[in-house]
């Protein structure tokens, strides 16, 4: 048997705390740091994220997590030109990790403020030097080049924690936790969410682009490690906003689609072109940018989001988000369960939503066709529910 002596559980009055394993070696090295309870909470459950993003798309994949769900997910696509400006990392020569990263953490980087990251290979110096200027809270990956490691043990003051995982590790057929003294035993999930998983589209329109099915690979198997009810939107190749852990569906379109539209925004000209005052710290931009994205400031932020400025911009009218957002289309939305009435639908048109992947198997599944027939949409029924727990 293998343990890790923790320096706390999931508070710090929770003094006595450790992860093992009782049937062999534990699947990981600490090289670097001191990796507490939810640090490897989100860990293994964000490797297992990027692991199966790239057995099932054969590109390298990056996670952001936070407190077990992910903030982002994404594989290795290109950045545009906006997209970088959006995503602070004009300035940087992005290796393809590098680029998935940089996808994940800027989908929603408030959410992935001090966030877990995790890599699917071997992480490089481009990688690490991305990593190094992030506030993040640690690293898994099944390697690290030397000059990788070496810029991440300069993170922290030394203290960043890097976890190597054996890619080869794969966990026991049931798995078991223990709840109010109580052990609850199950098989794992090790279903395989691959291309075979979008042959049933119920909608009248059929053709799912190369691309589209990609996104939907992708908001499925984000789904899968998100903490339930949970709605996944996805577009090129990365998680665009994530609605998790709501007790009803709609909230969770709701929020996804939120996030998806912040994302959209945060591309928009007049964002990309504000003017921040020399010295300007890339996190008082971030908060600046959520700022003026949301509006409706009280006095105390208004005075707070000035000075991040040379000049205070003009407010983004709601014509122009109304605008701008009309040009958001083929998101995919990914649902973790059966969507249950149609009324998800009609908040997902509003957010470009045009392909849907979802279990089925609700009494209201003609209805919920019928709506995605409405808009023209392609939906997917997979007949698999994704709960995680």
């Amino acid at each position: 048997m293998a343990e890790l002596a923790l320096k706390y559980g999931c508070n710090p009055h929770q003094k006595s705390a450790r992860i093992l394993n009782p049937h062999g070696p534990l699947p990981f090295n600490v090289l670097n740091g001191t990796p507490g309870y939810i640090n490897l909470l989100d860990a293994l459950n964000s490797w297992q994220l990027v692991k199966e993003l790239r057995e099932t798309l054969d590109t390298p994949a990056a996670a952001s997590f936070k407190h077990l769900s992910p903030a982002g997910a994404a594989v290795a696509e290109p950045l545009n030109d906006d997209l970088k400006k959006a995503y602070f990392v004009q300035d940087m020569d992005l290796s393809p990790l590098a680029a998935a990263y940089a996808r994940a953490r800027g989908a929603d980087r408030l959410s992935s403020y001090g966030d877990w990251a995790a890599l699917s290979d071997t992480v490089d110096a481009a990688t690490a030097r991305l990593l190094r200027r992030e506030v993040s809270d640690g690293v898994i990956a099944p390697g690290f080049r030397p000059e990788a490691l070496e810029i991440l043990k300069q993170k922290k003051g030394g203290a960043y924690p890097v976890l190597q995982i054996d890619p080869d590790y794969s966990p026991r057929d049931t798995e078991r936790r223990e709840v109010f003294g109580l052990t609850f035993e199950q098989q794992c999930n090790d279903l395989i969410a691959g291309p075979e998983i979008l042959k049933n589209v119920v909608t009248r329109r059929k053709e799912i682009p190369a691309n589209n099915a990609r996104d939907m690979l992708v908001a499925t198997i984000t789904l899968k490690f998100t903490q339930s009810n949970s709605i996944c939107f996805a577009l090129q190749g990365q998680a665009i906003g994530v609605g998790a852990g709501q007790q009803n569906r709609l909230a969770c379109t709701g929020i996804a689609a939120s996030k998806a539209e912040a994302w959209f925004l945060r591309q928009h000209p007049a964002v990309l072109d504000l003017e921040f005052r020399k010295g300007a710290r890339r996190h008082e931009k971030i908060n600046a940018i959520e700022l003026y994205l949301r509006g409706n400031m009280t006095p105390e932020e208004q005075s707070m989001w000035r000075v991040s400025f040379r000049k205070a911009p003009p407010p983004l009218g709601e014509a122009t988000r109304r605008e701008w957002l009309r040009r958001l289309e083929g998101v995919t939305l990914g649902s973790d369960a059966y969507i249950p009435f149609r009324d998800n639908i009609d908040r997902a048109a509003r957010t470009g939503v045009e392909y849907i992947v979802q279990t089925g198997g609700s009494v209201q599944d003609d209805a919920v066709t019928a709506a995605a027939d409405e808009y023209g949409m392609v939906m997917v029924n997979t007949g698999i529910r994704l709960f995680h727990h």
